[in-house]
């Protein structure tokens, strides 16, 4: 698969387990995994899971996805945009970060992930 190929699989599957069930996303994150949740730094795969749930019950409508290479060629980095709904509140703009590593052919965990609100839009 393609690096664009993998990066769209994955926001696919990321936001719709996010949206049904924050814990299935554990296996997508590991010990050396870092979170940034609006400039909050987690890090593991448990505190990120954890953070995560603290923000309760959401809907996200992705709207942009950018991928690229990294520089190391096991390694794909994703910038999304969208909107999220967090309670059944108004949509909020946000914008989220991934870093990818491959840990084996067609597979990755990811490394960084760096979620913002974008609020005045």
């Amino acid at each position: 698969m393609s690096a664009e190929e993998v990066a769209k699989a994955f926001v696919a599957h990321f936001y719709q387990t996010c949206d049904s069930g924050v814990e299935a996303l554990a296996g997508l994150y590991n010990d050396q995994s870092m979170l940034t949740f609006e400039g909050q730094q987690v890090s593991g795969s448990a505190a990120i899971i954890a953070k995560l749930q603290s923000v309760g019950q959401v809907k996200h409508q992705v709207k942009t996805t950018d991928i690229q290479p990294s520089s190391n060629p096991n390694a794909i980095v994703i910038f999304v945009t969208g909107a999220i709904q967090i309670g059944g509140d108004n949509p909020l703009h946000f914008c989220e970060f991934f870093h990818l590593v491959g840990t084996g052919p067609g597979q990755y965990y990811v490394h960084n992930d760096v979620f913002r609100l974008n609020y005045g839009l």
